[in-house]
C-alpha cells in the first residue's frame, strides 16, 4: 500500500511539474500548436461556462423580477400591472447610468465592433475594466427591459477573458487574434447552441479571414462551447418549427423578392438606431444631461411603450417563436415590427447596452410572416406555409445586419433543426445581404467604426494606416540618417511638416505631396511647432509593405 501511495504521490509531482515547465515556455516563447489547441479547448469551456452563465443570470433576474424568463415573458406581462412596467426599465435604466458613470467614461458599453476592432488593430486585445463594466450593465438592460440581444454582450466578454491569457502569455498579435477568434466561436456557439455557425461567425465577422491555421483550434473551441451549453440546457434547438412543405422551384421568385424586402427592412433598423443615438447625443449635450440619466430616460420611454406593447420587453424570443409558428396575424406581425424597431433604437440611444443579433432574428422573424400571409394568400395554389417564409426572413434580416450571410445561415439552421428549408433561406438571405451592404458600410458593426472614424470595413489597406504611428518612423534630429536640420528647417518655416503625434493615415499624403523626400517631425509648444525629427517617404511605404505582407502571410496561413 505505501508502494502504491508512493507511486501516485510521484506520478503526480511529475504531472505538476511538466505542466509548470510547459506554462513557462508558454509565457515566455509563445504556444506551440499542440499547446495552442489545449488553450483553443481551455478558452472553449471558460467562455462557454461564461456564456452559459450571462444567459442563466438573464432568466434568473427575470424571473424574480417578472416572474418569467423571455420564453413566456410577453404573456406574463399583459397582468402586471403599469406602474412596475414602467419602475422595472427605470430602475434598469438608473442602474446601466450608474455604471456608466462609475467605470466607462465615454458613456458608450462594449460591444461585437470592438472585439471587431481588437482583431484587426489592437492585437486581439479589449479593454478588461471597461469590459467587465459593459457585461454588467448589459446584464441589467436585459434583464429589465432592455430591447436588445445577449450576443453582443457575450461575445465581447469572451474576448476580455482572451486578453487577460493572452497578456498572460505574452502572446503576439497573430497568436492573440487567434485566441480571441477560439472565445468568441465557444460564446456564440454555447448562447444559441450552434458550434457551426459559431466557428462561421468568429471567422467571418471577428478575424474576417478564413486562415487554415486558425480553423482547426476555433473549431475546438466551438464545440467544447457547445458541449457546455447542451449539458446545461440539452441537445435542444432555440426555436421550433411546424414541418411545413415548400414549392421550391415556384417559391423561388417570392423568397429573392422577400431577400430583398428584408434587405430594406434591416436597413431601416440600422438607420433607426444611428438616427435615435444622433439624437441622443444632441439632446443630451443641448439639455445637459447628466450620462446616469440618459438610459434611465430610455428605460422610462421603454416601459411606457410596453404598457401597450410588451412583447418589445427583454430579447424577444416568445415572439419570435409565435412568428416561426404563424402564431400572428398580418396587422400583429407588421405592428411588432414596427414597434420592435422603435424599441431597439431607444434601447441603443440610451446607451444601455446589448447586441443587435436577436432583435434582427425577431424582426426578420415578422416581416418574413408578414410577407408570407400576404404572398400566399395571394398565391395559394403554388405555395407553401408562411412559417417557411418567416425562417427566411429571420436568416435575411439578420445575416444582412450582422454583414456575414455564410454563418448567420448556418445559426438559423442550428438554431430552428430544420435543414429542408436551405435554399429558401440562402436566397433571401443572399439577395437581402447584397442590397443592405450597398446602403451601409458592409454591416452595422462596421458602420458603427466608421461612425467613430475606424475604417476597417475598407480592409486593412485602409485601417493599417492608422496604426502606423509617425513617431515609431521618424529619425531624431542631428542622428545618423535623419535629412538635413537646415533644409528641415526651411520646410518647416514654409508650413510643411507633421506632427509625432500622427499617423501614416494623414502623414502619408503629406509626404506624397512634399517637394522633397522627407517632412520634418515636430512637436507642438506655446511658442509654436518644435523640430523633433524627420520622416522620409521611403521609410513610410517599407512600413506600410511590412504591414500589409505581414496581414496578407496572416490571412493565407
Amino acid at each position: 500500500m505505501q508502494a502504491i501511495r508512493n507511486f501516485l504521490r510521484a506520478t503526480f509531482a511529475a504531472i505538476g511539474q511538466e505542466l509548470h515547465r510547459a506554462l513557462t515556455a508558454v509565457r515566455n516563447n509563445g504556444p506551440g500548436q499542440i499547446t495552442f489547441w489545449f488553450l483553443a479547448l481551455v478558452l472553449g469551456l471558460i467562455a462557454g461556462n461564461a456564456a452559459v452563465g450571462f444567459r442563466t443570470a438573464i432568466s434568473y433576474i427575470q424571473r424574480w423580477l417578472y416572474n418569467a424568463d423571455d420564453h413566456e415573458l410577453a404573456t406574463r406581462l399583459g397582468s402586471l400591472e403599469w406602474q412596475w412596467m414602467i419602475a422595472i426599465p427605470v430602475a434598469g435604466g438608473l442602474s446601466v447610468g450608474v455604471i456608466l458613470w462609475l467605470f466607462i467614461p465615454d458613456g458608450q458599453t462594449r460591444s461585437v465592433p470592438d472585439v471587431i476592432d481588437a482583431a484587426a488593430r489592437r492585437e486581439g486585445r479589449v479593454e478588461k475594466r471597461i469590459g467587465l463594466a459593459s457585461a454588467a450593465a448589459s446584464l441589467i438592460t436585459l434583464s429589465t427591459g432592455g430591447s436588445s440581444g445577449r450576443e453582443g454582450p457575450v461575445v465581447h466578454l469572451a474576448a476580455v477573458i482572451v486578453s487577460w491569457v493572452s497578456n498572460r502569455i505574452h502572446a503576439d498579435g497573430i497568436t492573440a487574434r487567434d485566441l480571441l477568434g477560439c472565445a468568441v466561436a465557444a460564446a456564440v456557439a454555447a448562447s444559441f447552441n450552434a458550434p457551426i455557425a459559431g466557428t462561421l461567425f468568429a471567422l467571418e465577422v471577428i478575424l474576417r479571414h478564413f486562415a487554415i491555421r486558425s480553423f482547426a483550434p476555433i473549431v475546438i473551441a466551438a464545440v467544447s462551447g457547445a458541449i457546455v451549453s447542451r449539458l446545461y440546457a440539452g441537445d435542444i434547438t432555440e426555436f421550433v418549427l411546424p414541418i411545413d412543405s415548400i414549392e421550391f422551384y415556384a417559391e423561388m421568385p417570392a423568397f429573392l423578392i422577400l431577400g430583398f424586402v428584408c434587405g430594406l427592412v434591416a436597413y431601416a433598423l440600422m438607420k433607426s438606431v444611428f438616427i435615435a443615438e444622433n439624437w441622443g447625443d444632441a439632446i443630451q449635450k443641448y439639455l445637459r444631461i447628466h450620462i446616469v440619466l440618459r438610459p434611465t430616460i430610455a428605460g422610462g420611454l421603454l416601459g411606457a411603450i410596453a404598457i401597450f406593447y410588451p412583447h418589445i420587453i427583454g430579447v424577444g424570443y416568445e415572439t419570435t417563436s409565435a412568428a416561426l409558428s404563424g402564431n400572428l396575424v398580418l396587422g400583429a406581425a407588421l405592428g411588432f415590427t414596427v414597434i420592435k424597431v422603435v424599441a431597439v433604437a431607444i434601447t441603443f440611444a440610451g446607451r444601455m447596452g446589448g447586441g443587435i443579433f436577436s432583435p434582427s432574428l425577431m424582426v426578420g422573424a415578422l416581416t418574413g410572416l408578414g410577407f408570407g400571409i400576404i404572398a400566399t394568400g395571394i398565391f395559394p395554389g403554388v405555395s407553401g406555409s408562411e412559417t417557411m417564409y418567416a425562417m427566411a426572413g429571420m436568416g435575411a434580416v439578420a445575416a444582412a445586419v450582422l454583414g456575414a450571410p455564410i454563418s448567420t445561415t448556418l445559426i438559423v439552421f442550428e438554431m430552428t433543426g430544420d435543414w429542408q428549408a436551405g435554399i429558401a433561406v440562402m436566397v433571401a438571405v443572399s439577395a437581402a445581404s447584397a442590397l443592405t451592404s450597398r446602403l451601409v458600410d458592409r454591416s452595422f458593426f462596421l458602420t458603427q467604426l466608421e461612425r467613430r472614424g475606424i475604417h476597417v470595413a475598407a480592409g486593412p489597406q485602409e485601417y493599417l494606416l492608422e496604426a502606423i504611428k509617425v513617431v515609431n518612423l521618424m529619425r531624431s534630429a542631428g542622428s545618423e540618417g535623419a535629412a538635413p536640420e537646415l533644409q528641415a528647417q526651411e520646410l518647416l518655416e514654409q508650413g510643411a511638416y507633421v506632427e509625432v503625434t500622427e499617423t501614416l493615415e494623414t502623414a502619408l499624403p503629406k509626404l506624397e505631396e512634399s517637394p522633397v523626400e522627407f517632412l520634418p517631425v515636430v512637436k507642438m509648444a506655446e511658442e509654436g511647432p518644435q523640430l523633433v525629427g524627420t520622416v522620409t517617404l521611403l521609410d513610410a511605404l517599407r512600413s506600410y509593405n511590412r504591414a500589409l505582407a505581414a496581414v496578407a502571410r496572416e490571412e493565407h496561413s
